[in-house]
Order: structure tokens, then sequence, then C-alpha cells
């Protein structure tokens, strides 16, 4: 049985070079085959567990992960396997999910590898209604890849998330050169009413879009920010990121209308609902 991919970004449709992203939809007990081609690509669960294996034909073997996933994005931060280039991820799942697929084109192929839920990274960011919570799964200090950067953004509702506005466009001391993908997902009203947000990107591409879950916003250059969390309702992004830099590293240059808000955190709290999530499950239960 085939699952269904309901979204695909690749650097051909974006018109741009490095990043992409895939998400997969699967019923209960079916699987899936995806060709990874010239792009180390990460499983991530979004809904459900999953078992991936990963098989690299020039070295004829196979690598399974058992992926222990979560009922969606807001529930835990969870595991995710490593896939390089020119390889096969066979994806299966016992009772079904929604399973996202960052990628990035690259040069090097690195092995295989699980990366456990107990070791993703939580940081709170900002402050105030500015507080949002990053899951830095796969970022530079966090795991080693080739080009890819991704990480996981919550932000409570009625908060203010990618805030300062900020760029990474230019190759710079301070900044690095970094293809964007947002990928939105929403929470829904308690009696079950979907939820919205709104993302903004202004520059030299002027955009204010509502952002509902499956929404996504590619970001090839400009400011972008704030993403809004509108009242009620929780909002989550995955950012995928990748470039052309020698260095994998993610370095973002404020706009300087608004770069000063940094300086009022000093003097706020960090949003109460914080941390929304960790490896053991929702902050609130435990």
């Amino acid at each position: 049985m085939n699952g269904e991919v309901s979204m695909e970004v690749t650097p051909q449709s974006a018109g741009w070079e490095y990043s992409g992203l895939r998400v997969v939809t699967l019923d209960a007990g079916e699987e899936v085959t995806l060709e990874t081609g010239e792009s180390e690509t990460l499983v991530l669960p979004l809904a459900g567990s999953c078992v991936a294996t990963i098989g690299v034909p020039a070295d004829e073997i196979a690598v399974t992960f058992e992926l222990q996933g979560r009922p969606d994005v807001f529930s835990r931060v969870t595991d995710f396997a490593y896939a390089p280039r020119d390889a096969s991820i066979v994806l299966w799942s016992k009772d079904g999910g929604r399973f996202a697929l960052p990628s990035a084109r690259c040069e090097r192929r690195l092995a295989p590898r699980y990366g456990p839920a107990g070791k993703v990274p939580v940081e709170l960011r900002g402050a105030g209604q500015m507080s949002r919570q990053v899951n830095n799964f796969c970022t530079p200090e966090a795991f080693e890849a080739d080009r890819l950067i991704a990480c996981e953004v919550l932000t409570p509702g009625g908060n203010w998330s990618s805030y300062p506005p900020h760029k990474h466009d230019e190759h710079t001391e301070d900044e690095s050169v970094l293809e964007e993908i947002y990928y939105f997902e929403v929470a829904d009203a308690p009696h079950g009413g979907a939820g919205m947000g709104y993302q903004r990107v202004y520059g030299t591409t002027e955009v204010l879009e509502e952002v509902r879950t499956g929404d996504v916003v590619l970001i090839p250059h400009g400011w972008h920010g704030p993403s809004m969390a509108v009242p009620g309702h929780d909002l989550y992004y995955l950012n995928v990121m990748a470039g052309p830099g020698e260095e994998r590293a993610w370095k973002i240059c404020d706009d300087p209308a608004h770069t000063w808000i940094r300086g009022t955190w000093a003097d706020l709290p960090a949003d109460p609902r914080l941390p929304m999530s960790s490896a053991a499950g929702p902050e609130g239960e435990r």
C-alpha cells in the first residue's frame, strides 16, 4: 500500500538551489518508498509514529529506526531520523500519521542516523508576548549535516514569533545566505474549529498572508517576521534552511528599524505557558 505525498517543495518548484520539504500522510499499516536523490533528508513525525528503513544502494546496507512520534506537533518533542543523499527511505506506520521530510541538496554523503527526542535542545526565545519555544533538532550546534538546518518553533496563542524581523540573504561576517521554508500547523479551537495565524515577509517581496495547517511560505530573500499566533490558537512552524556557504551556519541580521525590541526583553518575564512540551510530553501534564 502506498502513502500520499500531501505537500512537496523542491528546489526546482521553488526556483532556488537547495531547500526542500515533503509531507507524507500514511493510513494505518501503509508504507511509502521515497528517494533522497541529491538531497540529505530527515524524517520528522508530525502526528503518529513510524518505522524508517534507510537504504544506501552503493553500500548495500539498510538501517531501520523506530521513531516514537506524537499525537500532534504541540504534544511533545519527537524522535527523528537522518537519511543521506543517494538513498532510499521506506516509511511504515502501524497506526498511520503525518510525517515531514525536510531536505537540502548537498555534496557529502553522511551515515544514516537516529535522533532521539531526549537529546533535542529546547530553547526559550524572546520574552513577554514575543516568547516562543524552539526545538533545535537539526541546527548546526545540535546535529551534524552537510547543508541542512531545521528547527521547530511553537508560539502560544496571542504571541509574536520570528520577531524582530530578520533576514539571511547576504554573505557577510554576521549573515549567511539561506533559502528558507516555513511549514505551518495551527491548534484547533476547543470545539474543533480550525485555527489560523499570519506571516509577514517584506523588502524585495511583499507578503502578509493568513496561514492554516498545511500551509507553506517560501522565503528566498528579504525581511521575514513576525509570525503571528492569533489569540486562542497556538502556532507551530517547521523551518527548513540551506544555502551555498562553505560553513553550515545560521547567521541573521535584524531589521534595524525593529532590533531595539531585543533591549526590552531583560525586563520582561517569559510567557508562563512555556515551555509547551518536551521529550516527555506536554509540560502541563507533569
